[in-house]
This record gives C-alpha cells, sequence and structure tokens, in this order.
C-alpha cells in the first residue's frame, strides 16, 4: 500500500507499530520527518512535508498511542 502526506491516520498508525513505546510529543520533527519517509509504501516527497503537516501526523499519532496506552 502507497501512503503520502496526505495520509495522516495511515502514518500515525504504521508510527505506533514502528515505534510502540515512544510518547510521539516528545519526537522532534526533524525526526518525526525522517521515520516517516522510512516507512514501508511511503513515497511523499520529502519536499512537500511541512510544520503544519509533520504537527498533523503528531497528533493523530498522539491519539493512537493514548488509546494504545489507556
Amino acid at each position: 500500500m502507497e501512503i503520502d502526506w496526505n495520509d495522516t491516520e495511515e502514518i500515525a498508525i504504521q508510527l505506533l507499530e514502528h515505534h510502540p513505546e515512544t510518547n510521539p510529543l516528545t519526537v522532534r520533527f526533524t525526526d518525526l520527518h525522517q521515520w516517516i519517509m522510512s516507512l514501508p509504501g511511503f513515497i511523499g516527497d520529502p519536499k512537500r512535508s511541512n510544520e503544519k503537516i509533520l504537527e498533523a501526523i503528531q497528533m493523530a499519532w498522539h491519539e493512537e498511542y493514548k488509546d494504545a496506552h489507556s
């Protein structure tokens, strides 16, 4: 399955699967960008991300993280 920057929920789910014990709010955007780029099936252009996109992904991942750890 191919995913791109606008697939926020799918990216969040995959980040949780790959980094289950990492609190998303502790991840720097530079690291988050790198982690997203390395997800299986990610085809997004690295230059198309921005702070707004990364923040939306981080918040979606945080919601998934809270659900998984409650």
